[in-house]
């Protein structure tokens, strides 16, 4: 999981727009506040990998969409960075999120036939994700 986190937070590090959401008022990217959101990421690849999509799950990915808004954006950590990430990042992050999880996904010794069915079943979940978390986006009677 380490190695895969590894690679988003490079994209996530090389990528200034993105970087701004962890960026406090001096400019510079909190330390601190990255560390905390890469451990919640790590329990999303997890929580995601063991497909339990349960009422608390549901619950859990509006929390995560709200995480992102400016009804939530720093409050978990207390910290002062971006107030909102705006749902064009979130989006178009479905192409790094799951492109680059297929070779880690062939490191298990599965048949490519089996890493391919597994990467179609991440695509899946992953975008189902995103349409939840865009839930506190969009304004009531909308969604």
């Amino acid at each position: 999981m380490e190695d895969i986190l590894d690679v988003w937070y490079g994209f996530v590090g090389a990528n200034p727009h993105l970087l701004a959401a962890f960026t406090g008022p001096d400019g510079q990217p909190n330390q601190q506040y990255l560390a905390a959101v890469r451990r919640r990421f790590g329990r999303w690849i997890l929580d995601t990998a063991r497909a339990e999509f349960d009422q608390a799950w549901l619950d859990y990915q509006y929390e995560i969409g709200v995480r992102h808004t400016r009804r939530g954006k720093n409050r978990t950590d207390g910290v002062q960075a971006t107030d909102q990430v705006p749902l064009r990042y979130l989006l178009a992050l479905l192409v790094p999120v799951t492109t680059t999880l297929k070779p880690f996904l062939a490191e298990g010794g599965a048949s490519p036939d089996e890493v391919e069915a597994m990467h179609q079943a991440w695509i899946k979940a992953v975008l189902l994700q995103l349409i939840l978390w865009s839930q506190p986006y969009v304004r009531d009677g909308e969604f």
